[in-house]
C-alpha cells in the first residue's frame, strides 16, 4: 500500500479573498487514495487558543482523490475559520493516503499559489 496514515499541516491561514471574483483566494486539503480499500479521514483542527476540533469524518474512495475546500460558506465541513486566522491541519487515516494542502493568495495583486505536502507518520 502506498501513502501514510497520519499526516500533518502547521501552517494553515484561510487567505482573505482578494478583489478579483473571477480567482479568489483559497485553501484545500487534497487527498489521494491509490490504494484498493476505502479510507476513513477523520480531520482535526488545532487551534492557537482553543481546544483541537474533530470534523465529520471523510470517505476518500480506493483509487480517488478528495478535496475539501476550507472557504466554502459552511466552512470545512461545517466549522467555520475566519480569514486570516492560523490553525494546523492533522488528517488521521483508516488506511495509508497521500495529502497535501495548498492555498492561493491574492490580497497582494500578484497571486500567490502554493502547495505542500505534509508531515506524515
Amino acid at each position: 500500500m502506498y501513502g501514510k496514515k497520519d499526516w500533518f499541516f502547521p501552517d494553515a491561514e484561510l487567505p482573505p479573498r482578494g478583489t478579483n471574483p473571477e480567482l479568489p483566494g483559497h485553501e484545500s486539503i487534497i487527498m489521494l487514495n491509490p490504494n484498493e480499500v476505502d479510507a476513513e479521514v477523520q480531520i482535526v483542527l488545532h487551534w492557537t487558543d482553543r481546544a483541537p476540533t474533530a470534523l465529520p469524518k471523510v470517505t476518500v474512495r480506493a483509487g480517488c482523490v478528495a478535496c475539501e475546500r476550507c472557504m466554502e460558506p459552511d466552512g470545512i465541513l461545517g466549522v467555520r475559520v475566519e480569514p486570516g486566522e492560523q490553525y494546523a491541519i492533522a488528517l488521521h487515516a483508516s488506511a495509508p493516503i497521500v495529502a497535501q494542502y495548498g492555498r492561493l493568495d491574492m490580497r497582494s495583486g500578484p497571486m500567490a499559489f502554493y502547495t505542500t505536502p505534509g508531515y506524515c507518520e
